[in-house]
């Protein structure tokens, strides 16, 4: 009896899962200024300050699905949200389909679909085998997709890159859509296109997809400013825009506006401290807000950048307003003052254009960041970039010996022996040696030669017992 009630529930919530275009309109509210999703940086507080300027949907940071499963700690701390958060899709990369939809269904009843990552293109996607570097795989593609469409009770969206043939980029999105996909974002660029090569997004490839599939399509590329986004709807026929970097430099971007660059810092430190997040988010925050100004200050910089907790970005921040609007005073009386080849004053938010790294210009000089210049004192000679970067924030700390030459090696391998290590060895030629010869090596904690003389002396023991009680037995017996 609780069985058929149970298939009756999930047949009743498969009812009312909507899909395609009715989803899109009815539980995304029609929405058209999406958040993307951005490792370390979609949190929760960054997604509810998105949201008071303007965006109109947002995805988490991409979960990994595996650890998502595994984990209850990583699970807790990645997925957070509140009422106001909606509407909300949550995003995983993933590579195996059971794993997948396991990791899916801890979210589902908390969130308005899920969506799988398939346009990652860095090289730890490269080395997990998901991300963009899936995008051959269109077996595993459609298992992993039909299977969420069957079992999940929200919607399953994809977020892809394109190929370099616009044929096989339209093949590719019919397929995910064949699969059970309700909504597609299409990043117009391809899984080369990244760092100093990113280059523009294909806008065009973009509408041939629209063009190609019946469910919603959200755009993603080349969108700096509002105007951008209705070029980009009006260009491509999508239904949405998904901006990260743009959102990252300006978060009032989807309302039109070009804030002052302290006023969204502080914006966004109230809220990361109504909703924790941890630190090293909000540092990278403060960096993409303020980056034009940081060049203009950059002890403010390493404040940011030692700082511990939110205390200090707030002072940061308060010093750097002194000085911009201070700054502003003398722009009014003369902008010639602040010569530059921003669109608008440092102080104001804006986005940041990557140089073209095909175009080399001599005559301009390369500015050296203060670690850089650190890095070059005698002070620091011979420590790594991590080192240095541990001194600078703790100058107190012992880091030990700076070289590996400053160790004995093993006598049997290029590795550096264990200190205490009774045959001058490293680990693995010590394990080699006393299994070998069944010896005991302190220094690694190895008992092999105590352990079996023990056990010698135990069975020695154990058989003159066995030996004397066979004398005693016929004794006691005849008496």
């Amino acid at each position: 009896m609780e069985e058929g009630k149970h298939e009756v529930k999930e047949e009743v919530d498969k009812a009312k899962k909507l899909s395609g275009f009715e989803f899109w309109r009815r539980t995304l509210n029609s929405a058209k200024y999406v958040v993307a999703p951005m490792v370390d940086a979609s949190e929760l507080a960054w997604r509810m300050l998105s949201r008071k300027y303007g965006a109109q949907l947002c995805y988490t940071p991409m979960f990994h699905s595996s650890v998502f499963v595994r984990d209850p700690n990583y699970r807790k701390e990645a997925m957070q949200t509140c009422p106001d958060d909606r509407p909300l899709i949550v995003q995983f990369c993933a590579n195996d389909p059971d794993t997948f939809l396991k990791a899916a269904q801890y979210v589902e009843n908390i969130c308005d679909a899920v969506d799988l990552n398939l346009g990652c293109p860095q090289t730890i996607a490269k080395r997990g085998h998901y991300g963009a570097f899936l995008e051959d795989e269109w077996d595993l593609l459609k298992k992993m997709v039909a299977l969420c469409h069957q079992k999940l009770k929200v919607p399953i969206t994809c977020k892809i890159r394109v190929f370099e043939s616009k044929e096989k980029t339209v093949m590719y999105a019919q397929m995910l859509e064949q699969a059970g996909c309700q909504l597609l974002t299409v990043h117009g660029r391809t899984k080369e296109q990244k760092g100093r090569f990113t280059g523009l997004a294909d806008w065009d490839i973009i509408k041939l997809v629209r063009e190609s599939v019946s469910i919603p399509v959200f755009a993603n590329g080349n969108i700096q400013y509002l105007p951008d986004v209705e070029r980009c709807i009006g260009q491509t026929g999508v239904q949405g825009v998904m901006s990260a970097e743009g959102n990252l430099h300006n978060p009032a971007l989807f309302n039109g506006e070009s804030p002052p660059i302290w006023k969204m810092a502080e914006d966004y430190l109230e809220l990361a401290e109504k909703y924790p997040c941890p630190l090293s988010y909000a540092r990278g925050h403060m960096f993409k807000m303020l980056h034009h100004s940081l060049n203009v200050h950059p002890d403010v910089r390493d404040i940011i950048a030692v700082g511990k907790t939110l205390e200090c970005f707030r002072l940061a921040t308060l010093k750097l307003k002194e000085r911009c609007l201070a700054d502003a005073e003398k722009y009014k009386e003369n902008p010639d003052l602040f010569p530059s080849e921003l669109p608008f004053p440092y102080w104001i938010c804006q986005p940041y254009v990557r140089p073209n790294p095909y175009i080399e210009d001599k005559e301009k000089k390369t500015v050296k960041r203060p670690l850089e210049e650190k890095l070059q004192s005698p002070e620091f000679a011979g420590l790594s970039k991590n080192k240095v970067k541990k001194l600078l924030r703790n100058p107190m700390k012992k880091l030990g010996r700076n070289s590996e030459e400053n160790y004995e090696k093993c006598v049997n391998c290029p590795n550096i022996r264990g200190r205490k290590c009774s045959y001058m060895m490293c680990k693995n030629c010590c394990k080699e040696k006393t299994f070998r010869e069944t010896l005991d090596c302190k220094g690694h904690r190895i008992v092999l030669h105590t352990k079996n003389s023990s056990k010698a002396a135990f069975d020695q023991k154990k058989r003159e017992m066995e030996e004397k009680k066979a004398e005693n037995g016929p004794n006691k017996m005849t008496t």
